[in-house]
């Protein structure tokens, strides 16, 4: 089996290209970097440290790559022969990549191909069909018809922490022992790929919010209260046991959301969420809690990590959930002068005080109970 993956960064090589070698492909990467390339090509592997509380080696076999810029000719012929393609390489580059993959379907036609299925692995909602969409504009309206039972774009959402890092040899990437990958089979064609650690469901909406209101919630709130107490990284934030209440009460709000919601098992919920707090103590993930902070506008979205579980506890409860408010009073507190956003966000404050900038950016009315407590808890920080 054949699988062609853009993007050979750490998520690529360390996450998506480790399961699909594990399930039996041989791996094409395509990247623009040529020192990796040209590693992947002259090795044909590389090695995988996964860092908990031991230290696990893999070695990811049966890989090369191509160069997207210089071997376009290549990837389309692989392209047109793959069982699988799938890409990590971040939302803004997804419309770069569309071209050489519409070329590539375009040459399946051509030939007697089987089916194939496109998973966009990025961190954002509907990635694949926002590739989709791209590809199709390089393709006539005959070609997509006659692609409509050959070619599938499978929406998933994807989870791991693979820290920046760097190493001696470049192929070398470190990642934490968790990991999800979850893909949704409503426009499967056929089969559904042979992906070992995927899960596939029928409805990818309740995995999507499971993620964000714990793993993006629980590491922004540690973010902004760690920035508030000086901490370098999250597993310093961590460590500091206030902290560490707060982001657990925190889940505890979301959590009791998500089980009202989609029917989540109370216990199968508290299981996730404390492998959620885990990964975030592990000190072999250290992240710079300025990273995790940054754009605070963007996470302070009526949709986002923090408003929207928020909101929607007090639409269930009717009630204002304490520590998700701490946090965003936290958020608004986040004055990093190396973050564009927190400078924009502090300056919206400055002329329209906290509830202009709620208004403006999270889509509250000024009066909302909600606001009420978000300037209080920021009173007492």
């Amino acid at each position: 089996m054949l699988a062609v993956h853009f993007g050979a960064g750490n998520i690529g090589r360390g996450f998506i290209g480790s399961l699909l070698s594990q399930s039996g492909y041989d791996v094409v990467f395509v990247d623009v970097n040529e020192k990796v390339v040209e590693a992947l090509q002259e090795k044909g592997q590389y090695e995988v440290v996964i860092a908990g509380e031991t230290t696990e080696r893999q070695v990811v076999r049966n890989v090369s790559a191509l160069h997207s810029q210089h071997q376009r000719d290549e990837i389309i012929d692989h392209l047109a022969r793959a069982h699988l393609v799938t890409t990590a390489v971040g939302p803004n580059v997804l419309p770069l990549i569309s071209q050489t993959i519409a070329q590539g379907l375009q040459k399946r036609l051509t030939i007697c191909a089987p089916p194939v299925h496109v998973i966009a692995c990025e961190n954002m909602i509907g990635g694949s069909e926002y590739l989709k969409k791209y590809v199709w504009e390089h393709l006539s309206e005959q070609e997509q018809a006659s692609l409509k039972d050959k070619c599938a774009f499978l929406n998933c959402a994807v989870d791991r922490i693979v820290p920046n890092q760097s190493h001696e040899d470049p192929l070398t990437v470190v990642v934490e022992p968790f990991f999800e990958w979850v893909v949704e089979t409503k426009q499967v064609i056929g089969n559904v790929p042979h992906i070992i650690g995927a899960r596939f469901v029928d409805d990818l909406q309740p995995y999507i919010e499971r993620k964000l209101f714990t793993v993006n919630t629980g590491h922004a709130i540690a973010s902004y209260l760690g920035y508030r107490k000086k901490y370098g990284t999250i597993h310093e934030a961590m460590a500091d046991r206030d902290i560490f209440a707060d982001v657990t009460n925190a889940l505890r709000e979301s959590g009791r959301v998500l089980v009202h919601q989609y029917g989540w098992d109370e216990a199968e919920h508290q299981a996730y969420m404390e492998k959620i707090v885990e990964r975030f103590i592990n000190p072999a993930m250290t992240d710079e809690v300025t990273r995790v902070a940054r754009s605070p506008i963007r996470k302070l979205g009526p949709n986002d990590r923090l408003i929207r579980p928020a909101m929607k506890y007090y639409e269930c409860f009717g009630e204002v959930p304490t520590f998700l408010a701490k946090g965003i009073a936290a958020l608004l507190l986040f004055d990093y002068e190396g973050d564009t956003e927190a400078v924009q966000l502090q300056q919206t404050i400055k002329e329209s005080g906290v509830e202009g900038a709620l208004v403006t950016y999270a889509h509250i009315p000024s009066d909302h109970p909600l606001v009420v407590e978000i300037k209080k808890q920021m009173l007492h920080m």
